[in-house]
């Protein structure tokens, strides 16, 4: 079955558009093809969010989708179209390269103020319990990114050795070509050299001319309390280098490392926002007598709960700030408890014999001995 798109981005359905920008635009850095040569299950999640994001950043498509999903738009003219290139403009053909891919294709990367050369942003996954939402918590986290080649310093040349002159722009790095149907002329990166403006005849044999090498990386980074589940924690400056491209030597901003946290399903609690819920067993006794019970709190400490006489099953008894802080302000949200009042399978004969008096004071008719299913429906034979 076809994934949700909003799934496939990782987002809420009341994300808006910058919301939705940014999860493509990490998605199709994680999923790009050129970052997973041969991974065809990296190919096929990089094309299924360029197709949600081709519905969810357009209004009408997006809004027929929320109400009748992907049959809808196969029946309307909204329908999931890759990009029609042929109704954009040259500008916003690189602006849209330029903004999700980091322009990896001649000298049009991504830029800070400026006109700096800015390095693409990674992202990784770290798993947390729901007590680690409650305390905050520090996480060693490894990943991998591209980085500049020692050996050659970022120019994919071999050491000792230089690139040379390209002879397709002469040194431009920009050669000019017929654009659509000829009707006029564009200036684009040269297709020889990637816009560099030199070439290499001489490969460096640890990056094979690439100027990056993959490298593996370690760092700490600090959760704070109160954080939700799927939320992403920016590291700044931890992302990669810009491409050899832009900075054969790596100068320029690196971009930044978004973490996305993960909260594991808690056994005891249930999280809806800074309020947690907590099921409370409780004998019918105790419902129809009432009375004090104790409850289990995300900081490892207990409580008591005062249970009022009569209390139905379903209950709910709010505990005022014993729920998860606030990621904002820290104020902690509440617990609730929901009783369930269980009834014993099986029964001593004191305890029966306490139930019948009370069956008989209801004015209840109670059978004198509980047969058993055998027993009742075919006469004890088996």
């Amino acid at each position: 079955m076809p994934r949700d798109y909003y799934e496939l981005l990782g987002i809420e359905k009341s994300a808006d558009a910058d919301e939705i920008k940014r999860a493509y635009r990490r998605a199709a850095m994680k999923y790009h093809p050129d970052r997973n040569p041969g991974d065809a299950e990296a190919e096929k999640n990089f094309k299924e969010a360029a197709e949600a994001y081709e519905v969810l950043s357009d209004e009408q498509k997006r809004r027929i989708y929320d109400q009748y999903g992907r049959e809808g738009l196969k029946q309307s003219a909204a329908g999931p179209a890759t990009h029609d290139f042929t109704r954009m403009n040259v500008e916003d053909i690189f602006s849209m390269f330029n903004d999700i891919f980091g322009g990896g294709g001649g000298g049009r990367g991504r830029r800070g103020p400026g006109g700096v050369a800015v390095g693409l942003d990674l992202e990784t996954e770290v798993v947390i319990s729901l007590e680690d939402v409650f305390h905050g918590v520090a996480r060693d986290i490894e990943f991998k990114r591209l980085d500049v080649c020692e050996p050659c310093a970022g120019s994919g040349a071999k050491p000792g050795s230089k690139p040379v002159t390209c002879q397709t722009c002469n040194g431009h790095g920009k050669v000019q070509q017929a654009g659509f149907g000829g009707m006029f002329r564009m200036v684009t990166a040269c297709p020889a050299c990637g816009g560099r403006g030199q070439v290499i005849k001489d490969f460096c044999s640890t990056c094979r001319g690439k100027g990056r090498t993959p490298k593996a990386r370690s760092l700490s980074v600090r959760i704070p309390p109160g954080i939700s589940d799927g939320q992403a924690i920016r590291v700044q400056g931890e992302g990669e280098p810009p491409g050899a491209d832009e900075s054969p030597t790596g100068a320029g901003v690196r971009g930044d490392l978004h973490v996305v946290v993960r909260v594991k399903p808690h056994e005891v609690f249930h999280r809806e926002g800074n309020t947690l819920a907590v099921e409370v067993p409780i004998s019918f006794s105790k419902a129809a007598l009432g009375g004090e019970i104790e409850l289990p709190t995300i900081d490892g400490g207990r409580t008591t709960l005062t249970i009022e006489r009569g209390t139905q099953h379903g209950q709910q008894y709010r505990i005022i700030a014993q729920g998860l802080p606030d990621l904002r302000n820290r104020k902690r949200g509440d617990l609730v408890a929901v009783c369930s009042i269980v009834v014993p399978r099986k029964l001593s004969a004191a305890q029966e014999k306490l139930l019948r008096e009370l069956a008989a004071v209801e004015g209840q008719t109670v059978p004198a001995d509980n047969p058993g299913f055998w027993k009742k429906f075919f006469g004890g034979k088996k």
